[in-house]
């Protein structure tokens, strides 16, 4: 994978679809808080090489001055299921202790919201944030109904891990 070519095809993720407001999200884009991230330069992308080891290095490490980092991995060489245990095991193992989240995005893992796929669709991504800045931010759009036209089973699964922003 080509780190520029990584980049490139997460900022056209990013500027054509997550910052987009979406009839079938309420009117929301999927992340209200993207573009502000992405026009303050405040988030970064980065070639993964093992999910586990990358987060748990950036357990160590922090987030530095970035909202979110993003890591990218070939997800032909990382399957659906293989990802989703590394990203759990590295988050219950090094990440919430030191209030950073990894949330995943696997193109063999689908993510339909009231017929929205979320996914980026290319690579496997582990898209790590700080936890309590995720769970102030979560309130916040919930309080605003962010959430109210998500499926509940769908809120559940997003939720592991993490405060229920609608309690």
């Amino acid at each position: 994978m080509n780190l520029e070519q990584v980049k490139k095809d997460i900022e056209t993720w990013v500027t054509t679809f997550v910052e987009v407001p979406h009839p079938n999200l309420g009117g929301w884009s999927p992340c209200p808080y993207a573009r502000r991230a992405r026009l303050d330069n405040r988030y970064d992308v980065r070639l993964g090489s093992n999910p586990y080891e990358d987060l748990a290095n950036i357990s160590y490490s922090g987030l530095g001055n970035f909202d979110v980092i993003i890591l990218a991995y070939d997800s032909e060489y990382w399957n659906r299921n293989l990802f989703s245990q590394m990203i759990e095991a590295a988050n219950l193992n090094y990440l919430i202790g030191k209030d950073i989240l990894a949330l995943e995005d696997h193109p063999d893992d689908l993510e339909i919201i009231n017929g929205v796929c979320m996914n980026q669709g290319t690579y496997a991504l582990a898209l790590v944030q700080k936890l309590s800045d995720l769970n102030q931010k979560a309130k916040q759009i919930a309080k605003k109904g962010f959430y109210n036209s998500w499926p509940e089973d769908y809120l559940q699964r997003l939720f592991s891990n993490r405060e229920d922003p609608r309690t």
